[in-house]
Parts: C-alpha cells; sequence; structure tokens
C-alpha cells in the first residue's frame, strides 16, 4: 500500500467518523451500500446459516447509527463495523449456545504458532481461485468457528494480522496460531471432498 494510498484511507475513516457523529442518514445509505456484501458474507461463516446471518446484518447496521459517534476513525472502518458484528455474534451464541464463538473470547488454546509444511498449491492460493471458491465455503462451514473468523477475516477481507487481533480481540500470537491451524485443517478437508465427490458422481453414474 502507498504512502498516499494509506493517506487517502485515513482521509476516508476521519470523513465517515465525521458523518457517523453527525448521523447522516447518505452517509449510512453509502456504507451499507459499500459494505452490505462483505458484512453478510462474514456473518453468514461466522453463524452458519443465513436467517441468522440477515437478522445480525440488520442490527449491526442499527448499532452503527446509534454508536456512530464512538467511531473516531483512527482504526478503518470495516475493522470496526466486523468487530461490532462478531459482538452480537457472541451475545446470540450466549442466548442460544450456538457452536460458539464466545469460546473464542476465553483463552484456553495454546497461544504458540506452529509453521505448516503443505505440498502445491496452499489454501491461500486456492482463495484466490475462482473455480475452488464453492468448495473452499462448503469446507470453511466445517471447521471450528475460531479457525473460520481468522481465514475469513485475512484472506476474503484482507484484514493485517494486526487487525484481526483488534476485531476478535485476541492475542497476535493467538490469532496466527488459528490462522495456521485453520489452514492445516482446510487442505485435507478440500482433498477429502475432492474425492468424495467424483466417487459419489460415479456411482450415481
Amino acid at each position: 500500500m502507498t504512502a498516499a494510498h494509506v493517506a487517502l484511507t485515513q482521509e476516508e475513516n476521519a470523513a465517515i467518523a465525521r458523518g457517523l457523529k453527525r448521523q447522516d442518514p447518505e452517509l449510512l445509505d453509502q456504507l451499507i451500500e459499500q459494505y452490505q456484501h462483505r458484512l453478510l458474507r462474514y456473518l453468514l461463516f461466522l453463524t452458519g446459516r443465513r436467517e441468522v446471518a440477515e437478522d445480525l446484518f440488520q442490527e449491526t447496521w442499527m448499532r452503527v447509527l446509534i454508536r456512530g459517534t464512538q467511531y473516531n476513525g483512527k482504526a478503518r472502518f470495516d475493522t470496526w463495523l466486523f468487530t461490532i458484528a462478531r459482538n452480537l455474534v457472541i451475545d446470540l451464541s450466549r442466548k442460544r449456545t450456538m457452536s460458539s464463538l464466545d469460546e473464542m473470547s476465553e483463552n484456553n488454546e495454546d497461544d504458540r504458532p506452529f509453521e505448516v509444511a503443505m505440498a502445491g498449491p496452499s489454501p491461500l492460493e486456492q482463495f484466490a481461485s475462482r473455480e475452488d471458491s464453492a468448495e473452499v465455503t462448503e469446507v470453511l462451514l466445517t471447521l471450528d468457528a475460531s479457525y473460520r473468523e481468522v481465514l475469513v477475516l485475512r484472506f476474503y477481507e484482507e484484514l493485517s494480522l494486526d487487525e484481526i487481533a483488534g476485531v476478535t480481540r485476541a492475542p497476535l500470537s493467538t490469532v496466527k496460531s488459528r490462522l495456521y491451524r485453520g489452514l492445516a485443517s482446510l487442505k485435507p478437508e478440500l482433498e477429502k471432498l475432492r474425492k468424495y465427490r467424483p466417487a459419489v458422481a460415479e456411482a450415481r453414474g
């Protein structure tokens, strides 16, 4: 990212902060239009259920409107938006005992990151391939919620590890650990899916 781009982004964030403080309805419409697809995708991956994701999507924008004065423009707007959405998912998981993101708030896992040696295209490279995107999405939804979240934030939303740590309120070492473990889990599950599908198609044929 160039210095000019960084400066432009900071300027945009500052403008958003000023608009939210004024509760500018036109700004909110623009933000919804700009971020709606990314926000809904993030919520779909966290909850695994479209109806729940759509409800939380609406609630997230209500929080943005009500709590807009809390955004100071120093961080990227999207990281603040995802943080609001994530907190709503955690609140809901406490009520409904869903596959719990709440557990991700408890620092009870091994924080030590480990490297994964992989032959061939990595899951990261597969994320960039459109032909694989449907398969990756399907497999992602089967992973542990904590791994799924960091993979989505890193590779779909392209947040830095520090930004992910801010959204998830987890130490950087924990973010790295979840990322590595998520990638390690993703590859064998993708391979299993690809072996299973041709076998099913052949059996049906």
